[in-house]
């Protein structure tokens, strides 16, 4: 098996076994095991497990692809509704935090370890950079679907609107009230779009252009990320 196959399949399983037994069960036997490969395997592909989680933290940080799943157009009946694109995408978001709870545990997990470990702070503060961009290019979307402008810096709004989903992901991974979740996202979603205005070309903060694209890409189960079909279906390292 090619080096580079081998590391793939053990960053997966490495992974998987986070999400289900957290970073301190991630042991080099429990690795390799869920991968299928015998213990001197890991050792042709790393050279230690830290190497192992390192590149897995890399993996995270790079695999988001969205944060706010945006409906389709035409998806909603009548005209695109700023609340309502919004809380659709965040309820949508949600469903991807439901449908996998257990991956959404191993990227708090892989943040965490980021955060603990001499040298890997920086990927931790550059997760949530990402995610901040992921987030800024969703609402540039939602309000030029809308026919709205942001009233404050639109960075500023993707920083509330990544708090508000990690908050509310961590809520519900505690205690998992899905009606308690989509309630608090549809206040989110009204909070949020209180924060716009009617776009008028008169105005000097002029909308994002309308080639502007939000990608919106499906995250596969407890696989090195991936942040969920919530907000980038989170998630999280």
């Amino acid at each position: 098996m090619p080096v580079a196959e081998r590391r793939a399949q053990l960053l997966h399983a490495a992974f998987v076994v986070i999400a289900r037994s957290g970073v301190g069960g991630a042991t080099t036997r429990a690795v390799v095991d869920e991968a299928g490969m015998k213990l001197a395997s890991f050792h042709y592909a790393f050279t230690s497990r830290e190497e192992l989680l390192s590149e897995l933290v890399e993996d995270v940080l790079h695999g988001q692809e969205t944060l706010l799943d945006l409906p389709a157009l035409d998806a909603l009946d009548g005209p695109d509704d700023l609340e309502t694109l919004l809380a659709v995408g965040l309820l949508g978001y949600f469903e991807g935090v439901r449908a996998d709870p257990l991956r959404e545990r191993a990227m708090f997990e892989l943040t965490q370890y980021a955060m603990r470990t001499p040298g890997l702070e920086p990927l931790a503060a550059r997760q949530y950079e990402r995610y901040r961009a992921l987030a800024r290019a969703a609402l540039e979307e939602a309000a030029r679907r809308a026919g709205r402008r942001w009233s404050r810096p639109v960075d500023e709004i993707a920083g509330h609107l990544v708090a508000l989903t990690d908050g509310a992901t961590l809520a519900w991974l505690a205690d998992p009230d899905d009606t308690r979740a989509r309630a608090t996202l549809t206040f989110a979603a009204r909070s949020l779009a209180a924060l716009a205005a009617p776009y008028s070309p008169s105005t000097p903060a002029a909308l994002p252009d309308a080639s502007a694209t939000f990608t919106s890409a499906a995250l596969p189960s407890a696989a090195p990320p991936t942040r969920s079909g919530s907000t980038e279906q989170r998630s999280r390292a």
